[in-house]
């Protein structure tokens, strides 16, 4: 806990791991925040999730941009919302929630998260290391091998690492200019495509069901800031607690909404006149296909640029969701042991896996789920006035003013339990009609067509812990007294 502010500093190694900051050490604006999910939404990911939009669930291109602007706009305001916490409590997300969960009841959300973690790092690495190889096909005119496809893994994975393993501070800083630059090139890029939209077909498609597009929202709320809200807290831990809440929302709406609203449009337009982005394997040669040759390596640059900025913030979260689970290693060290399960994960999307955006689509829907539950759960947690005992969050004993009963919170376990079940029974995953994964019995529903399940799983956590759970002003109190350590009156 005796970690100065001052290694919190661009180029140097934060030292500090999951310990809560105390307020000597708080600093930065929640301007920070905007930043943040700006740079985390700027890589070219959201193109697919528009095509979709319009190959998939047949939305035209005016109910395409409702849809991106209600999912991602909505998505990130929740995800501003729950990193009040971190604000609150100076620690990661995961970190906080074994104050509501427990100190061993803990370990199922963590787990989870730290596997969501993980999943994204793979494919955006794998999106990344397609973009350095065409950039190298396109530059210098060599060809794709299985060395080189290596050698471009290590490549990303390096310059992930580099900017991750500093820490924070460094993070903070490369969010705000390479938002600039990259979201610069990337308009320009965007400028080009919208130049190949077929605008005849474009404005005389029908618009499709209502329930497309709840289906639509519902995808782009999971696909978005549903699996970025347990990761909030992470990059407001180090602000100071006197900023008001509401400033944090508007900036992670407004940060994360711009871009994504701006690249699911345009994937809709361009999935308009040729569906065939939605189902591409290699969703970056797909885009490359449609731009002049010479607007080639601006567009890839961008893209790997776009991809980084994603990546770093995932492996960073990653890091921190590691040592919350028990790996006792400074938080440098859990990042390069991030990446390197980042590295196998992209060897099989690359050297073995068939198709990319099949798998991708159904990681999203599964994970969905049990991230849904938990946020049911911890905003409830949240709304009744927790506060945080930082040395109590640090005590993994049985001493733990958060012990509870033999390590596990029970109203929140057994809410956020049942919410999975509830939400997967809701839930099919599936690439293809002949290639489903998963299906519950109750996916043929309204609910589960709408692909909904994620929101019931959210709705039955919440709804649990608020019968079962602590009542309105005892969550602050509940487990034991706080310490002169825990950190009260956030103002939100």
């Amino acid at each position: 806990m005796a970690v100065s502010k001052t290694n919190d500093r661009v180029g140097a190694i934060e030292t500090r791991g999951i310990e809560p900051v105390p307020d000597s050490e708080r600093h930065g604006q929640a301007g920070q925040m905007f930043w943040t999910w700006f740079a985390a939404n700027i890589s070219i990911l959201g193109l697919p999730l528009g095509a979709t939009l319009v190959a998939f669930r047949g939305l035209n291109i005016w109910q395409a941009a409702l849809v991106a602007l209600v999912g991602s706009f909505g998505s990130f305001a929740l995800v501003g919302a729950l990193s009040m916490a971190g604000k609150k409590g100076g620690a990661p997300a995961l970190t906080l929630s074994r104050s509501v969960f427990g100190q061993r009841g803990n370990a199922g959300p963590t787990l989870i998260t730290w596997l969501s973690r993980v999943g994204w790092e793979t494919i955006t690495t794998t999106t990344a290391a397609y973009a350095l190889l065409a950039l190298l096909d396109t530059a210098f005119g060599v060809a794709q091998n299985t060395v080189l496809t290596l050698a471009c893994l290590l490549v990303f994975i390096i310059c992930t690492l580099l900017i991750s393993g500093l820490g924070h501070a460094t993070i903070m800083w490369i969010n705000k200019w390479a938002t600039v630059v990259f979201g610069v090139l990337n308009l320009i890029v965007m400028g080009f495509l919208v130049a190949t939209v077929d605008w005849s077909t474009v404005l005389h498609t029908s618009a499709g069901p209502t329930t497309g597009v709840i289906a639509g929202i519902g995808f782009i709320a999971a696909g978005t800031g549903i699996g970025w809200a347990n990761a909030g807290a992470d990059y407001a831990r180090y602000l100071p607690r006197a900023i008001p809440g509401r400033r944090l929302v508007v900036a992670s709406a407004f940060g994360a909404g711009i871009p994504l609203v701006l690249l699911i449009s345009l994937g809709s337009l361009l999935a308009a006149g040729d569906a065939s982005l939605a189902t591409a394997s290699d969703p970056v040669a797909a885009i490359n296909a449609m731009l002049p040759s010479w607007m080639a390596i601006p567009y890839l640059i961008a893209a790997f640029g776009g991809l980084l900025m994603s990546n770093h913030l995932s492996t960073y979260s990653a890091g921190l969701t590691m040592i919350t689970l028990g790996l006792r290693v400074p938080r440098a060290l859990a990042v390069a042991l991030d990446v390197v399960l980042m590295f196998a994960g992209g060897i099989y999307f690359m050297l073995i896996a068939d198709d990319f955006y099949g798998p991708f689509s159904t990681f999203l829907t599964l994970l969905a789920v049990p991230i849904s539950a938990w946020i049911g759960v911890i905003v409830v947690d949240s709304l009744r006035g927790r506060d945080y005992d930082s040395e109590a969050l640090m005590d993994t004993t049985r001493t733990s003013r958060y012990w509870y009963a033999g390590g596990f919170h029970l109203p929140a376990v057994t809410g956020w339990a049942a919410a999975i079940v509830a939400g997967l029974l809701f839930t099919k995953a599936a690439t293809s009609d002949t290639d489903v994964w998963f299906a519950g019995p109750l996916s043929d529903t309204w609910f589960g067509v709408n692909g909904l399940g994620w929101a019931v799983a959210m709705a039955v956590g919440a709804a649990v812990y608020a019968v079962f759970g602590p009542r309105a002003g005892s969550a602050a109190r509940d487990g034991g007294t706080a310490t002169p350590t825990s950190l009260q009156g956030a103002g939100r």
